[in-house]
């Protein structure tokens, strides 16, 4: 087994480490308390290949692997949380999506540019009523000619009102529930495309997030992604890639608590030593690190069976729902170790706090993603899909398998 990072992972390690401690930190309080969207930052992470960091080479990205955009997403967050939704919704929603079930065509126009940071992609799932529950969505394409008319409403969707391609789903058969979704390529500027800003929302001040709106939409028939009634499946895949980013930014949470609790535990005095020698700060430092190496061993779990090509639904699940809850727990007890200083924006400790409150929602609710865990363990849901494999380290699945 081995743990150590290769040469190539450790150069993109640092060198994001030094991008966010240079680019991002310097004005990631001003930013949040402002709620400006730094389009520079979003820049200089195209430059560093950022936005195809897992795209192939041929389709205008790194071709680097899923150790590396894990480690890469840990650092972006540890700097602030917006921008690694970016990578979330561009990279692990939308792009990968269409690297799997787009066409030639389709990659060259629209996965190409993406890949480079030339566009920005989001991905049109979530409705006003249909979160949890996709196939409730309302949302509608009806197929005229060489064209289907695109009719209906996204909410919550990270970089609406700035991103250039949209991934929408629909429903083409309304009455088939989810076998009647389908996805679609849509620009921004086409006609009877319109979006809207998210405001007053508790965390992620230096994001975007808003609504898209769609009126008698004309979609060519050709930027159909798959085939009709292959949207679900779309979907999900492209939930398993963008959870995987989430899990990996919530470990640069957690790490960013440690980091600054341990400095300020070793410099804060009371009674005449520093705080970190009592045993409840202590006890709260503690609790911190077996947030981190857990959730991140539970990521890199993930990240090798994407590297294997195996599927990793379970896995990344897993990981999603441990990473975003303990990332909530660190940034609590941050606040708990600095005190009103945590309380303070001067601090940015409580920065982390809101941001991390949103990752237990989207992407899965913690929720969601206990009950995929239990479905799996008592053999009401295949492991991971039809093939049934898992991780090789989870010993127990092959028993479950077997008693179903």
């Amino acid at each position: 087994m081995e743990f150590d990072l290769t040469e190539e992972q450790r150069l993109i390690q640092d060198t994001v480490r030094s991008f966010v401690d240079e680019r991002v930190l310097p004005n990631a309080i001003e930013n949040d308390l402002e709620h400006r969207l730094d389009m520079e930052v979003i820049e200089g992470m195209a430059e560093l290949g950022l936005l195809g960091i897992v795209i192939p080479e041929e389709h205008g990205g790194a071709g680097l692997d899923f150790v590396a955009e894990a480690l890469a997403c840990e650092e972006i967050e540890r700097g602030e949380a917006a921008f690694r939704t970016l990578i979330s919704v561009h990279v692990g929603l939308n792009s990968l999506s269409l690297l799997r079930y787009a066409t030639e065509e389709q990659k060259q126009r629209y996965l190409a540019p993406q890949a480079r940071g030339e566009k920005l992609a989001c991905f049109g799932l979530t409705e006003p009523g249909a979160g949890s529950d996709v196939a409730s969505m309302r949302s509608t394409a009806r197929r005229e000619g060489e064209t289907y008319v695109l009719n209906g409403q996204k909410n919550w969707i990270s970089y609406a009102t700035v991103a250039d391609h949209q991934l929408v789903f629909a429903k083409t058969d309304p009455e088939a529930k989810h076998k009647g979704i389908s996805a679609f390529i849509v620009e921004r500027e086409w006609p009877g495309v319109s979006t809207r800003e998210t405001e007053h929302k508790l965390g992620v001040w230096a994001g975007s997030t808003g609504e898209l709106f769609f009126e008698n939409v004309g979609v060519p028939a050709e930027n159909l992604v798959g085939e009709e009634g292959q949207g679900f499946e779309i979907a999900m895949y492209g939930l398993d890639q963008g959870r995987f980013t989430v899990a990996a930014g919530a470990c640069g949470v957690i790490r960013a608590c440690l980091e600054r609790s341990v400095e300020y535990a070793r410099e804060r005095e009371t009674f005449g030593q520093a705080i970190g020698r009592y045993q409840f700060v202590q006890d709260m430092i503690a609790e911190m690190v077996l947030g981190y190496e857990t959730s991140k061993l539970l990521v890199m779990q993930a990240a090798w069976l994407k590297n294997e090509g195996r599927r990793n639904t379970r896995e990344t699940s897993l990981a999603k729902w441990h990473a975003t809850e303990s990332a909530f727990r660190a940034a609590h007890l941050a606040i708990q170790v600095h005190g009103a200083y945590g309380y303070s924006s001067e601090y940015g400790i409580e920065r982390y706090f809101r941001n991390a409150r949103a990752p237990i929602i989207y992407e899965g609710t913690t929720q969601i993603h206990k009950l995929m865990q239990a479905e799996h363990a008592l053999g009401y849901r295949n492991l991971n899909g039809r093939g049934g494999e898992v991780s090789p380290l989870a010993a127990w699945a092959p028993t479950l398998a077997q008693a179903r």
